[in-house]
């Protein structure tokens, strides 16, 4: 996508062209997330930064665990240790 001008208004606010927020899926009022690098602002979605994360994760993993079957499983244990049954 092409760079777009814009302007800061009052109060620090910077509006997001119409094209860039169908780009990034969001709409009025979505939380994004922002950053800083080298001296240019980066802005994404919170699905993109629930992407990030995924990715992070998997790498972390290698991709060959599944945490939340971890958790699941160690809840199970805990609550058949406890006497839940559950």
């Amino acid at each position: 996508m092409n760079a777009q001008s814009g302007k800061l208004a009052d109060g620090g606010r910077l509006v997001v062209p119409a094209a860039f927020r169908k780009e990034l899926g969001i709409e009025p009022g979505d939380q994004v997330f922002m950053e800083v690098v080298d001296g240019q602002l980066h802005v994404w979605s919170q699905k993109q930064a629930i992407a990030r994360a995924q990715a992070q994760v998997r790498q972390l993993t290698g991709g060959k665990r599944s945490l939340v079957d971890e958790l699941l499983a160690e809840r199970r244990a805990e609550a058949e240790r406890d006497g839940d049954g559950a």
